[in-house]
């Protein structure tokens, strides 16, 4: 790019700005040397990709030397920050403990950050002490104007629920003073709740604290990404494989693909720009996605994760199985119809039984035309017999009809 651009102009550049505090917070974004948080409720024990650009901006911080603190929410998880519809069902103290565990472990593993949980600094507060050391600084008309409270009036918002942004203040309150944390960066939908900490801050203690909220991570349809919403891609493998990551990513709709390029990787300006320009130029090439894929993948899971993910893709279209196990297969029965097989079945029976072909006259006819693999070798006996000693690790086989039709086949 012909202008190199402070930090604060490149996170505007990738749209990862939508709203501060005050005009005062882009200095000190430049300069360095903010402590600043984050917070995720327990609502689940891994984050998702809705989540992964707010990490990747606390690693953005750090490397321009700021000090970024995750809070996971033990004591706000267990209330629920409301959402605009409905009420959110609450969850069991056991169940968030065990969420608390799974993503203290990702935030440390995976992104290296401190981790705090504010049931901490809450569980102890009594309820005189809550409405009277914070409830008090609260004006019911400023509670009702927030868009999260404004949006559930008419179908009805619990007590508990309009508390939360108190809860949420409170942490504010809680880190600006005993850990000199004088930022919240959240997504869009946390503006109300940042807001309302900046402003217990300056009644209470009288000193200005900032806060910077991003744009939501959407799918092509607008759609946060969540649990909720039954989109969540999660930053856990062993919930979303690498397979699975790198499918959706590798098929991102194309006017899509910049801006999560942008937003979910440490990719420079200018190698961004050359990238988008190969995108115009080849789009069937998918080289940009290629792009996405590997610094999402090899940043979460290693860079091993994701060249098994690619091969496994390749595998699926006629590509080499060599170094693949079943371990690394069986998980695609998710994203590809899959059979089970029985030892000693005729290799007609198997298709039609299982429904890869409508007919033995269609499985004979496909057999001629050499249109059936198996771990992507020809077959075309009919009365074969399959046996374990065709599977991957005596357990998978890849069963192609044609060029496009894939199965995963498991042994019972």
């Amino acid at each position: 790019m012909a202008k190199e651009m402070t930090f604060f102009e490149e996170l505007q550049w990738r749209g990862l700005v939508q709203e501060i505090s005050s005009p005062d917070l882009i200095d000190k974004i430049n300069k360095g040397g903010l402590t600043f948080y984050i917070g995720t409720d327990p609502t689940a024990d891994s984050m998702h990709i809705g989540h992964y650009s707010s990490f990747l901006i606390c690693k953005r911080f750090a490397q321009h030397g700021h000090h970024p603190i995750l809070l996971v929410g033990g004591s706000t998880g267990l209330i629920g920050d409301p959402k605009p519809d409905a009420e959110r069902p609450m969850i069991t103290y056991e169940e968030v403990e065990h969420n608390i565990k799974g993503l203290k472990k990702q935030a440390e593993d995976i992104f290296g950050f401190e981790v705090v949980n504010n049931y901490d600094w809450t569980k102890d507060i009594s309820v005189l002490d809550f409405l009277r050391d914070y409830g008090k600084y609260f004006n019911v008309g400023y509670m009702l104007a927030k868009d999260k409270v404004k949006s559930r009036l008419e179908t009805g918002i619990t007590y508990a629920e309009f508390s939360y942004m108190i809860l949420q203040a409170l942490d504010f309150l809680w880190l600006f003073e005993n850990r000199n944390c004088t930022l919240q960066v959240a997504g869009s939908d946390q503006w109300g709740n940042i807001t309302s900490g900046i402003e217990l801050i300056r009644k209470k203690l009288d000193k200005e604290a900032y806060g910077m909220v991003m744009p939501l991570v959407t799918d092509s349809t607008g759609k946060k990404f969540g649990k909720t919403e039954g989109n969540a891609l999660w930053l856990d493998k062993n919930k979303t494989s690498s397979y699975e990551m790198y499918q959706y990513l590798i098929n991102l709709e194309d006017n899509m693909i910049v801006k999560y390029l942008k937003m979910l990787t440490f990719y420079t300006p200018s190698e961004i720009e050359e990238l988008e320009r190969q995108h115009n130029e080849a789009p069937h090439l998918r080289i940009a996605h290629k792009a996405l894929a590997k610094d999402i993948i090899s940043g979460l899971h290693g860079e091993e994760e994701f060249e098994k993910a690619v091969k496994i893709s390749e595998a699926l279209f006629g590509g080499t199985l060599d170094g693949l196990t079943a371990e690394d297969l069986i998980p695609l029965a998710k994203q590809v119809p899959s059979v089970k097989l029985t030892e000693g079945t005729k290799l007609i029976d198997m298709l039609v039984d299982n429904g890869i072909c409508s007919s033995r006259r269609e499985a004979r006819e496909m057999m001629d035309a050499n249109a059936i693999s198996l771990n992507n070798e020809k077959h075309s006996d009919e009365n074969e017999e399959i046996t374990k000693d065709l599977g991957i690790d005596k357990k998978v086989v890849i069963i192609r009809k044609g060029k496009k039709k894939q199965f995963i086949g498991i042994f019972e």
